[in-house]
């Protein structure tokens, strides 16, 4: 009977002994290691559990951004698939409400009409403003003449029903040389800016112009021709500049180039606008795919606005966007 208390006893402290071993062993600087190094993989694992595909459409001027966003994290979830499609921003807004992508770039505001076609379909969604272009205007690098145009002059060679065919009756000044002009075509948020901005009504332009919803389109065109004029948005400017000329625009206060700086202070006007991103509340909500990629859009958003050349909003606006991704 002793020993048997005796070898429990001795199991007992082993036990202790054991334990307070284990214990130690966890508390050292080399357990730490090896649970920071085993849980690694874990994190790695789970990234690459991650699978499906997110779906985005809509404005050119956006596409920069959310492309953007999209190659660094395809660098670190690798089998998620996501495409992001160009078709203006009122293209990227038919496909959204009707069900068909997940998140709509945009370079305005929903309109009421295409926000009730989200309602009428059972599309909830989140509004996430990004940052500011300032949409600019530009010619080719060879022209020597025109530096600075007015809100009036603009407004005079774009307005409906426009009889402005050559550069000299714009300003005298100017040589007898046809204009060709060239811009987004109608389902572009930034044709919708642009004609609110210089034509006092969304929509509202002259017709006879290249219509292109791809910038890169637009480019091609400036560049290639001495006497053309166009419009997009500054990021486009900023990737091409070596092939375009920017246009100062004077609104009242004097000629001013979008800036970065201009951009964010308001002082170049009516042509700086906001930028978003629209997301399915139901994909956000059922597909981890999409929600780990707007997580992912709402950190690194930021400094990928700024990278592609325009103004990042300030990180207050960001964190409103997380809080209505909360709700």
């Amino acid at each position: 009977m002793k020993a048997i208390i005796k070898l429990s006893k001795a199991l007992m402290i082993f036990g202790v002994l054991a334990m307070i071993a284990g214990c130690s062993l966890f508390q050292s600087e080399d357990s730490v290691d090896v649970i920071e190094t085993s849980a690694a993989p874990a994190s790695n694992s789970n990234k690459d559990e991650l699978t499906g595909v997110v779906e985005i459409d809509g404005s050119s001027t956006v596409y920069p951004i959310s492309e953007a966003v999209a190659e660094e994290f395809s660098k670190e979830y690798k089998n998620v698939r996501v495409n992001v499609g160009v078709s203006g921003t009122g293209g990227g807004f038919k496909r959204f409400t009707n069900g068909e992508t997940d998140i709509s770039d945009a370079s305005r505001l929903i309109k009421d009409k295409e926000a009730a076609k989200a309602t009428e379909n059972n599309i909830g969604f989140y509004e996430l403003r990004l940052g500011d272009d300032g949409l600019s205007v530009m010619v080719n690098p060879n022209n020597d003449f025109v530096d600075c145009l007015t809100i009036a002059e603009l407004k005079m060679i774009w307005e409906p029903g426009s009889t402005i065919n050559n550069w000299n009756q714009v300003r005298s000044t100017f040589p007898a040389e046809k204009i060709r002009l060239y811009g987004p075509d109608t389902d572009s948020g930034t044709f919708d800016y642009f004609t609110e901005a210089i034509n006092g009504e969304a929509q509202a332009s002259r017709p006879d112009y290249t219509a292109s919803a791809d910038d890169n389109v637009l480019v091609s065109g400036i560049a290639g021709d001495k006497y053309a004029l166009g419009y997009f948005g500054y990021a486009f400017f900023i990737e091409n500049q070596d092939k375009l000329k920017l246009v100062a625009i004077d609104a009242g206060d004097g000629c001013i180039n979008p800036t970065s700086e201009t951009i964010k202070d308001g002082s170049y006007k009516p042509l700086a606008r906001p930028l978003f991103i629209y997301v399915s509340a139901s994909s956000y909500a059922t597909k981890p795919q999409v929600k780990t990629f707007v997580d992912f859009y709402m950190k690194h958003g930021p400094e990928l606005t700024e990278e592609v050349g325009y103004v990042s909003s300030e990180p207050s606006v960001y964190v409103n966007n997380v809080s209505l991704l909360k709700k």
